[in-house]
């Protein structure tokens, strides 16, 4: 993904209100399906992760794996990734 592609993203993302929240169960299988539907869904999703700074960068990471989203960015608890829908 190119700088222009992440900035129109981060414009677009930012009215946008999280979708899920991974709180003290942290990033389990459950969760992972919530994040691939709404990743169908709306493509370009919000994630609220309550967790200290590490544990975030290594479930980012992880979610972007497991999902194969990319990640926009990351601001405090807030993650956005991005899945382009090959149906739409």
């Amino acid at each position: 993904m190119n700088p222009a592609d992440k900035k129109s993203l981060k414009a677009k993302a930012h009215s946008l209100k999280p979708v899920v929240m991974i709180g003290q169960s942290g990033l389990s299988k459950p969760v992972l399906a919530e994040i691939n539907s709404a990743l169908l869904t709306h493509e370009l999703i919000k994630i609220k992760i309550r967790a200290e700074r590490e544990q975030r960068k290594k479930m980012s990471a992880q979610i972007c794996v497991e999902t194969q989203a990319e990640l926009v960015q990351t601001i405090g608890q807030i993650t956005i990734i991005y899945k382009p829908n090959p149906d739409k």
